[in-house]
């Protein structure tokens, strides 16, 4: 099977990647600053395009299973 837990949660991840689990993530600037803006994405679930080129996600709370 394969390691979908992502080595380093301080990165950043691409729209498109599969989520590395479910939770609330924030939707950060191009430099990794937070535009106040979040989703909700399972895990293993691609995550959504974003409305700016170079945005990406980060966990901001995991979900409570």
């Amino acid at each position: 099977m394969e390691n979908y837990r992502a080595t380093n949660m301080k990165d950043k991840l691409k729209p498109g990647e599969k989520a590395p689990e479910s939770g609330i993530y924030g939707i950060v600037g191009p430099r990794g600053g937070d535009t106040g803006k979040e989703i909700v994405a399972e895990e293993r679930e691609p995550l959504p395009p974003t409305r700016k080129p170079g945005e990406g996600y980060k966990l901001k709370r995991p979900a409570k299973h």
